[in-house]
């Protein structure tokens, strides 16, 4: 009974199996040694990686968690949008080529082996290395509650076989076929996120009685859903906004695709695709929270479930879309995962037990196939009792990696001064302000903007205070 009620939802997503079992053995063929299986031998184009980058960053947190906050913000969520475009263009107009360079220069692979090489100091690569995955973790955990609970609606599964299915699934094709399968499951799954965008608006707009109803968004409530005075500061949402996005530019599974430019120029192609990627796919996904004001009603506690609930309509969406959207859905959370994984995998490998007990290229392939099946499983735990809410999770691991990143990522590419101990007093100060703000439950502003602020006057009194490091010489002349 259980399989003919879903049997389409089921065809679909065995078909969509085969198709990730393909690129992973495509990715196996291809990969020869560490660098093939972290950044695909530096050798894939900027289409390709365009698509990548747009769909690593538009998990679940982007269908599921975005319109659970426009949900309870209002209209000022929509800021998300503008902000994503701005930052993806930044993030390949600038960042891009800069990175590609310096990193095949350095012979880097990893966001904490840039860091050390480029500042020349194993501390500040080690204490990177663990930044990395503490909010890798973070940021897991969100994706997997999104996914998990997505299934639970749609396939009547228990929450805790939804997490086993994703995490066997995205373990196969990650650890098999490394960065060559997980592009290429990148970019279909991009195609269909956008298709599931698309569809998503059209139905949703259309239950809840058309685009224009926005309009009466005054006369819910006190009327604060169309206000930019929501129900939290302005400052606060603002930050929660730049703290979700500004992971384009210093999050490792984002910079990732960078590394892997076959050449410095290809970034002008993935330069469009990205940016109108976001335009087009945020725009139509950041307003669904609003519209659901119209469709089921007020006060849903959990907002994470708005999408979902609307999803098991079938007044909503007939049986077929429900099953097409699912895939899409899915793909989401894959598609983000798979570099997630890929990322923690090779950051412990490389930069916290590489360090300690060498190893060639085929033992570190091997420990950075066991990393990814490790780390999956202990998030998949961590996610069945989540400590918060999928974009305060994602939010907060953004804010980390721009306290802690930013500085030696945006100044280590420009100026020639700097160090290692710059690096980790960086590290030190944006952390333990970030940290600091948001335990002590300051108003007002989010925590993200001092802690960046602090963390880039760390570096710049460090970094004058000290010699700067040997690498420079060879980067800047």
């Amino acid at each position: 009974m259980w399989f003919r009620e879903h049997a389409l939802i089921l065809v679909l997503f065995a078909l969509y199996t085969g198709v990730l079992v393909h690129h992973a053995l495509i990715g196996q063929r291809r990969t020869r040694d560490l660098a093939d299986f972290l950044v695909g031998g530096r050798s894939l184009g900027g289409i390709i990686l365009g698509v990548s980058f747009f769909a690593t960053y538009a998990s679940t947190n982007s269908f599921l968690g975005f319109a659970g906050r426009a949900y309870a913000s209002g209209i000022a969520w929509l800021l998300i949008i503008p902000t994503a475009v701005i930052l993806s263009f930044v993030a390949w107009a600038w960042l891009a080529p800069r990175l590609r360079g310096v990193t095949e220069t350095l012979g880097s692979v990893t966001i904490p082996d840039y860091i050390g090489f480029r500042f020349n100091s194993r501390p500040a690569r080690f204490a990177a290395a663990l930044i990395v995955i503490f909010s890798s973790f973070l940021y897991m955990t969100a994706v997997f509650k999104g996914i998990g609970s997505l299934l639970v609606e749609l396939l009547d599964l228990s929450y805790g076989l939804s997490l086993f299915v994703v995490v066997l699934i995205v373990c196969l094709y990650t650890m098999i076929g490394g960065f060559h399968s997980v592009a290429r499951t990148d970019f279909v799954q991009g195609i269909l996120m956008t298709m599931a965008a698309v569809l998503m608006f059209f139905l949703i707009t259309r239950a809840a009685g058309g685009i224009g109803r926005l309009a009466d968004l005054a006369q819910i409530g006190d009327g604060s859903l169309a206000r930019w005075d929501t129900a939290q500061p302005l400052g606060i949402l603002i930050g929660v906004v730049f703290a979700s996005t500004v992971k384009l530019v210093v999050e490792p599974r984002q910079l990732s695709r960078f590394y892997a430019l076959e050449t410095e120029s290809a970034a002008k192609s993935g330069l469009v695709v990205s940016t109108l990627s976001f335009l087009v796919v945020f725009s139509l996904l950041a307003p669904l929270g609003l519209y659901a004001h119209f469709v089921i009603g007020q006060g849903v506690a959990d907002t994470d479930q708005v999408i979902p609930m609307m999803l098991s309509d079938p007044a909503i969406f007939p049986p077929v879309v429900q099953a097409l959207l699912f895939l899409a859905l899915v793909s989401a959370a894959m598609s983000s995962l798979d570099s997630v994984l890929l990322v923690m995998a090779s950051t412990a490998q490389r930069d916290l037990l590489g360090l300690l007990v060498p190893a060639d290229d085929r033992h570190a392939v091997r420990n950075t196939r066991v990393c990814v099946v490790l780390f999956a499983a202990i998030t998949a735990i961590l996610a069945i009792d989540p400590p918060g809410g999928i974009v305060e999770l994602t939010s907060f691991s953004g804010a980390l990696y721009a306290a802690c990143f930013l500085p030696s990522l945006a100044l280590g590419l420009t100026w020639r001064r700097g160090n290692g101990a710059a690096a980790l007093c960086s590290f030190a100060a944006g952390g333990v302000t970030l940290g600091l703000w948001m335990l002590l439950d300051i108003k007002g502003m989010h925590a993200v903007f001092p802690a960046m602020a602090i963390s880039f006057a760390a570096y710049c009194v460090a970094a004058l205070m000290a010699p700067e490091a040997k690498a420079a010489k060879g980067l800047f002349g």
